[in-house]
Parts: structure tokens; sequence; C-alpha cells
């Protein structure tokens, strides 16, 4: 009687503890895939950023692109208005950027200055060579030259054109230094920067490699006032006028494709993943 007691009491103990460990593994089981279906939730939506991120990126770039072709039009406009008088304020001459003004006077051919190097602005040979890793343009200098105004009594910086190298040294264009008083119209600009990887001016060498006003104005004893004369005021045998670069870099569009094609492409592959399986 003991003895099958004893029997009966191991297989019942035997039972209750298969049943709680399979108990468990059961719920060990459950958890594990409560975990991983969270992994895969956050996965989900922390995926789903690329494409968002990428549409929001497409359509910043749409409206970079409204505003540089607005701001295109805008300078088109202003380098093609009818000139005005150039005012003799120089605070109101830096609201006049890309303004077409009007001056009349002489030059002073005794202080010029060398911005350089330079090649010739050519919009038609520009269109042809575009693209390409080499440009067949010549390289020298444009002539900045003091210019008396004789009507406002103040001498402004005149950028009169592009010169070869061959050009730049006055007595080899002594047809182009006109000492008479004549009236040019030009395009007003103002100071710049230098550019990285640009050298700095060399005011004792007179070699300048972008415009300062101020210096240059301090050198020349001139009012910090700086015009780009236009291709009409070209005086025979001197430097070639309208040498002012209108143009900007429009390259949204390409951007635009790029974001969002990637957008496309990333959210298909979302929808393959996550949605398709379902």
């Amino acid at each position: 009687m003991l003895s099958q007691f004893l029997v009966f009491t191991a297989q019942t103990k035997k039972k209750i503890t298969s049943k709680f460990l399979g108990f468990g593994r059961q719920s060990s089981s459950t958890a594990a895939k409560a975990a991983e279906k969270g992994e895969d939730s956050f996965l989900k939506w922390f995926l789903l950023l690329i494409p968002a991120t990428t549409f929001g990126l497409g359509t910043w770039q749409v409206k970079r692109r409204q505003w540089k072709l607005k701001l295109i039009d805008d300078l088109t406009r202003l380098t093609t208005a009818e000139p005005i008088p150039l005012p003799l304020d120089p605070y109101e001459v830096n609201n006049l950027e890309y303004r077409r003004v009007k001056v009349r006077g002489r030059y002073d051919h005794s202080q010029e200055l060398y911005i350089m190097p330079r090649s010739p602005v050519d919009p038609e040979r520009e269109a042809r060579e575009a693209g390409r890793l080499s440009s067949s343009a010549e390289t020298g200098a444009n002539v900045i030259t003091p210019f008396h105004c004789t009507d406002l009594g103040i001498t402004i910086l005149v950028n009169r054109g592009f010169v070869p190298r061959k050009k730049i040294r006055p007595e080899t264009r002594m047809k182009g230094q006109v000492e008479d008083e004549v009236e040019l119209v030009g395009v007003v600009r103002l100071t710049e920067n230098r550019k990285p990887f640009v050298p700095n001016n060399d005011v004792e060498r007179n070699r300048w490699h972008y415009r300062d006003l101020e210096a240059m104005a301090q050198v020349t004893g001139a009012v910090p006032i700086f015009i780009d004369a236009d291709y009409g005021s070209t005086i025979p045998g001197g430097p070639i006028g309208g040498q002012t670069r209108v143009t900007l870099r429009n390259e949204h569009m390409q951007y635009i494709i790029t974001w969002y094609g990637l957008c496309a492409a990333t959210s298909y592959m979302w929808y393959a993943k996550f949605i398709k399986k379902i």
C-alpha cells in the first residue's frame, strides 16, 4: 500500500512539473513574439522617415527653384531697364546693385587698376561651350579706371571692360585711352568678399583678384562707387565693355528629380516590405 502511494505521489508531481514547464515555455514564446512585433513596428515607422524626408527635401527644392527664377527675372529686368542718372549719395547707390545708370565725365588713365585673371564675358561662346571641361577663351584682365563725373563733381571707379593679356599695359592700346569727356552707361556693382582659394589683392603690384571698393577707392582717391561699363560704351581700341555676369546657377531641377526619385523608390520599398506582405 505504501509503495503504491509513493508511486502515485511521484507521478502526480511529475505531471504538475510538466504543466508548469509547459506554461513557462508558452509564456517565453509569447513574450518573444511580442518583443519581435514591437521591434518590427519600430523599424516600420523609423524607415518611413526616409521617404518622408526625401519628399520634404524635394518640396524645399521646388520652392528654392521658384525663388531662383524670380531672382533671375529681377536681375534681367534691372540690367535691361532704362538707365537712370547716378545718385550722388553712396548709401543710395548701395541699393541699386545691377541697376543701369548713366554718367558723364573724363577718365584718369594714370591710375588704372587691373582685376586678373579674367576671361571675356561672351554669352554666345559660353552657350556653345556649356558642359565642356575646358574653355577656349583667352585670359586677360578687367581694366578699372577712375572716372571724374563732371556733373556730380565726384570721381568713381569704372570697369571699362576686358583686355587680353598682351594688351594690359596702357601703351599697347593708346587709341582707346581717350582724354575727352564721354558719356557712358554702366551697371552698379557693390564690393565683394574674397572667396575661398582666391588670392589676396596685391595692392603694391596692382594685381587685384576681387572687387574691394574701399581699398580701390583709397588707392585712387575715388569714392567707393563702382560701375561696369556696358558694351555700348566700348571705345574703339580700348577695353571691351559689357563684362557683367548676371547668370546664376540654377540646378534646382536636378535636385528636385533626385529627391522625388528617391522618395518614390524608398516609398515602394517600404510598401513592399511592410504593407504588401500583409
